[in-house]
């Protein structure tokens, strides 16, 4: 094992400068049982309550600049962010446990990110006027868009830094200013590369808070703050929205998903197709919310998938994140390693087809996070692995008949963020993805590092509320306002 980073120590960031607590927030290390990887900062409800107050003292000079001139600002900000993107990896894999190129990537995404929303800065001040009704009142109004204020973005433990980047940089181009609160199990890389950032932007435009949940909640209910930004589980967004709504903070919520990959007939079932359907359902051992969680293949083409994955599953290699042969790390926790192991268990019990890939690690990585990836064949529809998120490295295959079942079954849970139709027709393709009821639909194609990041993205039902990235994004980050302007020599003619 090689590149380990340990000792890490990050503080908060409040107001342009930054400040570390006697109490900490002790970072272990999923792979390795009683490896600590670092220490967070640990906030307290006042040092919440001073983030708040920075933020605010910063957004009306913020939002007076402009969305050019903002973002001229925010890409000097993220110059040069590259430069430590191989210790932002290496950290990341420790505390999250996915393995380094996955790591590197979430890093690389979030500029990614941050550079799309600057390319839109023009769009961001735009209006327009409705003309005078010939007739009617005789006004010309002006329609408009203005920053909300202090906003909170709350990112999670699996891909904290390219998810921030489809929320932060519009929140900041939108004029806002802003606190981020990184995942509470896996900070420290978080922490450092938004610090990196925030030091180069005006004090209190970007803040950061860690510390446990019970003292978060003055970035939530606190009046001053206008909007609040989470992605994480069903239940977290709900916890959320329950908090908001004692202050009416608006949120935007990217919850969990329940994607359903759907195989037709036609499909085209060759080394390509299977190792973009492997990459969506076991990148980050199954821990993305868009990774797909349910397969469904026409009878006369499962065997060829089940036996498409299995032939990759066979070449998976169990390992610690930053060892060079590891294909596959741990799951970041081990009470998500407990559910998984039920969810497979269930499916056992029940008398499923349950395959099982892979040797687990030993020696220091014994007891660690670590499961072995597994495919469930047309297992009872009812069985929790293929009605819950697993968000684990399991997946079931489940074969149907018809389109119209399986459009059906697809749409047929709580969920509604991503899904996708593998086929070879065109018109298949629009027709089956038309009637899903999701925010994100692929074609012969599915998973997070396949996703335009230009687009407006955010799930349906149970899946979420809003649309991060694009314009769309940014007007998330906006209030609409109108200004009407009456021709009083109109109005006096109309009075005669």
């Amino acid at each position: 094992m090689s590149d380990t980073i340990t000792g890490v120590r990050t503080g908060l960031f409040i107001g342009g400068a930054e400040r570390f607590t006697d109490e900490t927030l002790k970072i272990a290390d999923p792979g390795k049982p009683g490896v600590i990887v670092g220490e967070a900062a640990a906030a307290s409800q006042a040092d919440v309550a001073d983030a708040v107050a920075a933020a605010k003292e910063a957004f009306p000079a913020w939002a007076a600049l402009g969305a050019t001139e903002r973002a001229r600002l925010m890409a000097e900000a993220i110059a040069g962010i590259a430069d430590e993107r191989d210790a932002d990896a290496a950290i990341l894999s420790q505390e999250n446990g996915k393995i380094r190129m996955e790591a590197w990537i979430d890093a690389l995404v979030f500029e990614i990110r941050w550079n799309l929303a600057l390319m839109i800065a023009d769009q961001v001040d735009t209006s327009h006027t409705l003309p005078a009704i010939p007739g009617a009142i005789p006004v010309d109004t002006e329609v408009a868009y203005q920053p909300l204020g202090v906003v909170t973005v709350i990112v999670p433990f699996n891909w904290p830094i390219a998810i921030l980047g489809a929320a932060l940089p519009q929140a900041l181009l939108a004029g806002n200013t802003a606190i981020v609160k990184p995942p509470l199990t896996a900070p420290l890389a978080t922490a450092k590369l938004v610090q990196r950032v925030a030091e180069k932007l005006p004090p209190g435009v970007l803040n950061i808070v860690t510390g446990k949940d019970q003292d978060m909640s003055g970035l939530i209910q606190n009046t001053d703050i206008a909007k609040v930004c989470f992605t994480g589980s069903v239940g977290g967004g709900k916890r959320m929205m329950e908090m908001a709504s004692k202050t009416l903070t608006r949120v935007t919520l990217e919850l969990g998903g329940n994607d359903a990959a759907v195989f037709l007939e036609d499909a085209i079932i060759d080394d390509a197709h299977m190792d973009r359907l492997y990459a969506a359902i076991y990148d980050t051992t199954g821990q993305i919310c868009m990774n797909a969680k349910r397969v469904y293949v026409h009878r006369s083409r499962l065997d060829e998938v089940v036996a498409g994955l299995s032939e990759r599953l066979d070449k998976a290699v169990i390992g610690y994140g930053l060892d060079a042969e590891t294909t596959m790390g741990p799951l970041h926790s081990s009470a998500q390693k407990a559910f998984v192991e039920e969810l497979i268990q269930e499916a056992k019990d029940a008398g499923a087809d349950v395959r099982e890939f892979g040797t687990l690690p030993g020696g220091d990585l014994e007891g660690g996070n670590f499961l072995r990836p597994a495919i469930v064949v047309n297992p009872d529809p009812s069985l929790r692995v293929v009605t819950q998120e697993q968000f684990g490295p399991v997946i079931p295959v489940i074969p149907f008949d018809t389109e119209e079942e399986v459009v059906h079954l697809a749409n047929d849970t709580w969920a509604g963020l991503c899904g996708s139709v593998w086929t070879a027709d065109p018109a298949a393709a629009q027709r089956v993805g038309g009637a899903l009821e999701c925010g994100y639909v692929w074609i012969n194609d599915h998973g997070a590092t396949r996703l335009d990041l230009r687009a407006p993205f955010g799930g349906m039902k149970q899946s979420g509320i809003g649309r991060e990235q694009g314009i769309e994004g940014i007007r998330a980050f906006q209030d609409t306002r109108s200004i009407a302007t009456i021709d009083p020599e109109a109005l006096a003619a109309m009075a005669h």
